[in-house]
């Protein structure tokens, strides 16, 4: 079998499934993916096989997200917080010792907990449009900002809108030179998941707790200045969500953080994965 071929796993974290993607040799460097909303590990089907020729490479679906469990919000508070005891659990089993983490959107303050609880194990941190920085943050935010100074009912269903097919679209199209390089199997898996039973009330619990990451910004900050772990910002940076200087922060807490733009929206390995995979081989090569 081919070193980076995909394979598709589950395996079950505190009573609950976690699908996984793995490629690549398993005595190799480590590095864990770690998807945004509202994707899943799908978001890296091109980038896997690139990685998995020299690094083994592991990407799960986050709880709710994918094809790992949704349990019911009676059941499992959606929470940031939540959801890195979730992926904690899934590092513990899977025995990872040292890895990399790739980080991106959701996958940000999930994968920038996790390097706070494991800092002897991280390796170095790949964000594609990870945000860390309140700068980053557009305008785009003001609607949620709005939620989270106000968590009514009515500013909670204003944002229900917001999970529909032409905004998930609008997510990986925009920004875009040449949209016919977005395949149509993206966002329409991504909205597949969103219009199951519960899953966009979900998505609502998640953006009103998503104030709880801004809150930890300083926190995060903190570590990039005392751990100072390698960094690599690879941004897109047409994003309508997450702005260049979100990507420019890294540098300014941490000498060690390359920077790295390319001309394409949010979901940047959709158009640019080859250009992408091969800055993240060199990073890791580095390491």
């Amino acid at each position: 079998m081919k070193t980076n071929q995909v394979r598709y796993h589950n395996t079950i974290v505190n009573g609950l499934n976690i699908f996984y993607r793995e490629a690549g040799p398993k005595d190799a460097p480590t590095i864990l993916l770690l998807h945004g909303y509202p994707t899943s590990s799908f978001m890296y089907r091109n980038l896997i096989p690139v990685l998995g020729n020299k690094y083994h490479v592991v990407a799960p679906d986050l709880p709710g997200f994918g094809f790992s469990d949704a349990p019911a919000r009676a059941k499992f508070d959606y929470t940031f917080d939540n959801l890195a005891k979730a992926m904690q659990g899934f590092i513990d089993k899977l025995e990872l010792k040292r890895f990399a983490v790739y980080i991106f959107d959701y996958g940000a303050p999930v994968g920038l907990r996790l390097a706070l609880a494991n800092q002897e194990k991280i390796t170095g941190i790949i964000s594609q449009n990870g945000n860390a920085y309140e700068e980053g943050l557009s305008s785009e935010w003001n609607p949620l900002q709005k939620y989270w100074k106000e968590p009514t009912e009515g500013n909670r269903e204003s944002l229900r809108q917001f999970m529909g097919i032409h905004i998930t679209r609008f997510q990986y199209e925009h920004g875009v030179a040449d949209t016919s390089l977005i395949a149509p199997d993206t966002y329409t898996l991504d909205q597949h998941f969103l219009d199951k039973p519960e899953h966009i009330d979900i998505q609502l619990d998640l953006i009103l707790d998503y104030r709880t990451n801004v809150a930890k910004y300083p926190d995060f900050q903190c570590y990039f200045r005392d751990r100072k772990p390698p960094v690599l910002a690879v941004w897109g940076n047409q994003d309508p969500y997450f702005l260049p200087a979100g990507a420019e922060g890294y540098k300014k807490d941490n000498p060690n953080a390359t920077v790295k733009f390319y001309d394409t929206g949010h979901f940047a390995l959709e158009t640019h994965a080859d250009e992408i995979g091969e800055d993240v081989l060199n990073f890791l090569d580095s390491l």
